[in-house]
């Protein structure tokens, strides 16, 4: 299997930030936006998921031809955009791409929780290139990050719920990447303690 190729951090960065930037910019221009297609009326949320979802793909398959590589987890995103994101506007019921991050966190934690009950931490064959750590290191990073993958998952579903659409936008916008860089910003100690010198 050939090994991805690098290209460069801001180019991936925007790949992979763009399209949720870009929902998040066209949501805020037509939110209160009403559009009629066929004599069915689409809110401005439905709208611009329906956008999101070929720009998705786009950049996606972008990232894939520049790379040669993506990760399981860019590929289970990019699933359940599709499918959530399509029942969404098939549908014309924004809660389905509301559910989605839920879903993804749960996958996600779920599949860590697996390896961790198989003795085994999943994290490690995934991050082990950019985090060497000892294997006790690992379950206690895989550990911590299968909870936190489930907190997300409760704080989605508290926030679509019992707050407004507008209110999940910027949580998912900026709550959601905030909280996971504030997650691997507090291991610092972890990654000191059983951090491995590989040079």
């Amino acid at each position: 299997m050939a090994e991805p190729r690098e290209i460069n951090p801001v180019l991936k960065m925007a790949l992979e930030l763009g399209p949720v930037i870009a929902f998040f910019v066209a949501y805020v221009k037509l939110k209160d936006e009403v559009f009629t297609l066929v004599g069915t009326e689409y809110s401005g949320f439905i709208v611009v998921t329906a956008g999101f979802i070929p720009l998705m793909l786009i950049s996606t398959a972008i990232l894939w031809k520049l790379t040669g590589h993506l990760s399981k987890m860019q590929v289970v995103t990019v699933v359940l955009v599709i499918v959530f994101g399509g029942l969404s506007v098939w549908l014309n019921d924004p809660r389905f791409i509301k559910m989605k991050p839920t879903l993804l966190y749960v996958l996600f934690g779920g599949i860590l929780a697996v390896g961790l009950l198989r003795g085994q931490s999943y994290l490690r064959h995934v991050m082990d290139g950019m985090m060497p750590l000892e294997d006790e290191g690992w379950t206690i990073l895989t550990r911590r990050l299968m909870w936190f993958f489930f907190g997300l998952a409760v704080a989605n579903e508290l926030v679509w719920r019992l707050m407004s659409e507008e209110a999940w936008v910027n949580f998912k916008t900026f709550g959601l990447t905030a909280a996971i860089f504030l997650f691997f910003m507090t291991q610092g100690k972890l990654f000191r303690d059983y951090g491995t010198d590989e040079s």
